[in-house]
């Protein structure tokens, strides 16, 4: 039973990060039908900026919201840079367009920082641990969680009971209906952007603490997992991208611990190989969505 509760808690850690990113990646998803794959370099720009702002003794209490706002405000940008000149073009031309701006970002750190890993100082307190009835309680996992809670319960009042979120439900739902009733297209997309940068932002400085340093394509693997975690649960639905998170996080440390040693580098295999299983099982993810009119 300890055991059990032990791999609860690392797994809801582990995946309260997934569930935020791929929270993210639906928000854009529903307004736009655009799986943004730059979505994982918002966490590299915000871990340059953590790794520029820490060579000045700046704070983690400070860093952490300022990653919030690099994330919210370089996802904007990317909006207005890069997809809103290619809106109205198919799906493919956004993905491939998402791909080539996830590129650039990879190629400017690489160049005019370094291809090489830049160190940063982690907080000491992040690995404190703490032993109860003999489950050990990482600072981090606890932080995480909690931080998640209070993100996702934060998220679910902005969409249920402001006139922003209720905009982008109907966006969502119907784009054309809901701009004939006076939405602006633009205000809702960069909005849309916004939030989603601002979950990847809270992610990343979550992530941030414990990593230590900043690479060019660092935010690559995060990438990688929050669309597994978007497709488990739906792609486009919120909650499902959650449960999406949080059932990819407890796989991850379910495998992790059940595997020999010999084979434990071969995790990823096998929780992908148990997402194959399940997609089988609902091709459409675990939560059904609605198909919504694009842009």
């Amino acid at each position: 039973m300890t055991e059990l509760v032990q791999q609860l808690v690392d797994g809801l850690g582990r995946g309260g990060t997934y569930a935020l990113l791929a929270l993210g990646l639906a928000v854009v998803f529903g307004v736009l039908h655009l799986l943004n794959f730059a979505h994982g370099e918002l966490i590299t720009i915000s871990a340059y900026v953590v790794y520029w702002l820490s060579s000045y003794d700046v704070p983690w209490w400070a860093l952490a919201p300022v990653c919030v706002a690099v994330g919210a405000v370089a996802s904007m940008g990317m909006e207005v840079v890069a997809f809103r000149w290619v809106r109205n073009a198919s799906p493919f031309t956004l993905l491939v367009t998402s791909f080539g701006v996830a590129i650039v970002i990879q190629g400017f750190f690489q160049i005019a920082v370094s291809p090489k890993a830049r160190k940063y100082d982690k907080p000491s307190w992040v690995f404190d641990t703490w032993e109860i009835g003999g489950v050990r309680l990482e600072v981090a996992d606890l932080l995480t969680i909690a931080v998640t809670v209070v993100v996702l319960l934060g998220v679910v009042l902005v969409m249920q009971r402001t006139m922003f979120g209720i905009a982008l439900r109907g966006a969502a739902t119907d784009f054309d209906a809901t701009r004939l009733m006076g939405l602006r297209a633009n205000r809702a997309i960069s909005g849309a952007f916004g939030l989603s940068g601002a979950l990847a932002g809270v992610a990343a400085a979550l992530i941030l603490m414990r990593r230590g340093d900043a690479s060019p394509t660092m935010g690559t693997d995060y990438m990688l997992k929050a669309v597994v975690a978007a497709i488990i649960g739906g792609l486009g639905s919120l909650p499902g991208a959650v449960v999406g998170g949080l059932v990819l996080g407890l796989a991850e440390v379910a495998f992790r611990s059940w595997l020999p040693d010999g084979i434990a580098g071969l995790t990823d295999g096998f929780v992908f190989a148990f997402v194959a299983v399940l997609l089988v099982v609902r091709p459409n993810g675990l939560f059904n969505v609605r198909s919504a009119e694009r842009v």
